[in-house]
């Protein structure tokens, strides 16, 4: 029996899906795309006489549908999803109406773009003694988000953060951020498409951010990552220091 595969598309540089995902592509009968992210140059994967569909100008129950149709025909039908569709994939709503028609799936897992942003600007988010851990959150929109989930509560802890959908609103970002602990010279970077052929990183610190952001023609497909991490303040981690024995290397002596 044909299935449904979901597929994380990765950030945008088309080498970036996982092998895995390029093969359910290349063997794919039907692909379900989100046309208004997922680069285009991805479908060269597929075969001269698979189906594409563009998501963007279709409605769940549209999408859902096209789904059942493949899966009846004995279609293999892939639903190319950016990044990877675990974060703002809007996969739930799908599995549960493919669980209402019985309808079998995969899922294989994707190169979400806040991964892409840290490979692109050559950084890591959980620096030893600057930042263990990693918020990923979005400002809330025409989707709201709720108040214990607000920028400006998570901003208290001060840690990495990555901020999804929200540069449009990058003034009320840095306030909120603000209002909650971040200091003004708190280090910024704005990262448009990542690893996309037309990539743009604007760096700064939420004392300057709005208006470097608001002197380019920046105002989606971007992601705002805030904290230290981005700081030139650093330390080495011990794993690989000498003077750290564990279960794979004994402790040397300077002695």
């Amino acid at each position: 029996m044909a299935k449904v595969h979901f597929v994380g598309a990765g950030p945008g540089e088309p080498e970036l899906i996982t092998f895995k995902g390029y093969q359910l592509l290349k063997s794919a009968d039907c692909v379900i795309y989100a046309g208004s992210l997922v680069n285009p140059e991805l479908l060269n994967y597929c075969s001269s006489d698979c189906q594409l569909f563009n998501s963007a100008t279709m409605n769940l129950t549209e999408i859902i549908d096209e789904m059942e149709r493949g899966v009846k025909a004995n279609k293999e039908v892939v639903r190319l999803q950016t990044g990877d569709f675990s974060i703002y994939g809007s996969i739930r709503e799908q599995i549960e109406e493919l669980k209402k028609r019985k309808i079998e799936f995969t899922c294989t897992p994707g190169v979400s773009s806040f991964l892409g942003a840290a490979s692109s600007l050559g950084v890591e988010y959980t620096v030893p003694e600057i930042s263990q851990s990693v918020i990923i959150t979005r400002m809330a929109g025409r989707t709201p988000v709720p108040e214990r989930e607000s920028l400006r509560s998570f901003a208290q802890h001060q840690t990495s953060m990555v901020i999804f959908l929200s540069i449009q609103g990058i003034e009320r970002v840095v306030e909120e951020l603000l209002a909650g602990g971040y200091q003004m010279k708190t280090p910024v970077a704005v990262i448009y498409k990542a690893t996309w052929p037309e990539e743009k990183k604007i760096y700064g610190t939420l004392e300057n951010i709005t208006k470097k952001i608001e002197e380019t023609d920046i105002t989606k497909t971007a992601l705002i990552m805030v904290g230290d991490f981005l700081g030139n303040e650093f330390y080495y981690s011990k794993l690989y220091d000498a003077s750290f024995a564990h279960e794979y290397r004994n402790e040397k002596s300077d002695e």
